[in-house]
């Protein structure tokens, strides 16, 4: 399976498996994280859930190959609506979530961290949303959330100029919750994996649900990211993006 489930105590740790390609995400991977998120959300037992990815990166988003395979209607009715069925899971998980992120955690990767409500990360990890830069859009509702983070003007700036941010700087964006040299990365996700598996677990689920329900409405972005994603599909200026990133070249764009 390509995602791993552990437990520790009340901690459960979700780990993305495919390291040899810095967890780039397939259409599998993103249905059986829905089936393994769905299973815990039911398990009273588990306080705190940890989001993980193997190897050198967290997650460098979707896996390219498969995504460029998609035509416009099914990217609409497949890719994305998958891609959301995963990270709005991640939400509205009732235990409390924290994104341990390492090396990468780019496009779809930073739309699962941000779908967390914690989100710790190396001083040198790469966070962004780069996905303009190749002719495409952020899918799974990393616009709205980004922009909840760390404020409309910085969420344009990052996602419509492609720019990636360090982890440091991550933190003073307000990105992420901490950030810590990568000896020290396991320390700080224990710090606040402890502390929310120490508080009364029935405070801290519903405190999150009204939290969570106070700024669900702005990421109700499903239909608009669909529509926008099936249209980037169907666009010459995508396929160069691809081609041009999968020769590691500049892309010539030519706005069609």
């Amino acid at each position: 399976m390509s995602i791993d489930v552990s437990r520790r105590a009340a901690v459960a740790t979700v780990t993305l498996q495919r390291p040899e390609k810095r967890n780039a995400l397939t259409l599998s991977m993103l249905r059986d994280m829905c089936s393994v998120l769905e299973s815990i959300a039911e398990d009273d037992a588990i306080r705190v859930v940890v989001l993980d990815g193997a190897g050198q990166s967290f997650c460098v988003g979707a896996d390219v190959t498969e995504f460029i395979g998609h035509d416009a209607n099914s990217a609409r009715r497949v890719w994305i609506a998958v891609g959301h069925r995963v990270t709005a899971a991640l939400a509205a998980m009732p235990q409390p979530t924290v994104a341990r992120i390492h090396g990468h955690a780019i496009g779809g990767g930073l739309e699962l961290a941000l779908a967390c409500d914690f989100r710790v990360a190396t001083l040198d990890a790469v966070l962004g949303l780069p996905e303009v830069g190749i002719g495409t859009l952020p899918g799974w509702g990393g616009t709205a959330r980004l922009a909840a983070a760390v404020g409309p003007v910085r969420a344009k700036e990052m996602v419509l100029l492609s720019q990636t941010v360090s982890g440091s700087d991550a933190q003073l964006a307000g990105l992420v919750t901490s950030a810590a040299s990568a000896a020290d990365l396991d320390a700080a996700v224990d710090t606040i994996v402890e502390r929310l598996a120490s508080q009364p677990a029935v405070a801290v689920q519903l405190a999150k649900k009204v939290m969570s329900a106070a700024t669900a409405a702005s990421y109700q972005l499903e239909t608009f990211e669909s529509l926008a994603g099936a249209l980037s599909v169907s666009t010459e200026d995508l396929h160069e993006g691809v081609a041009a990133f999968r020769d590691k070249r500049t892309p010539h764009f030519k706005g069609r």
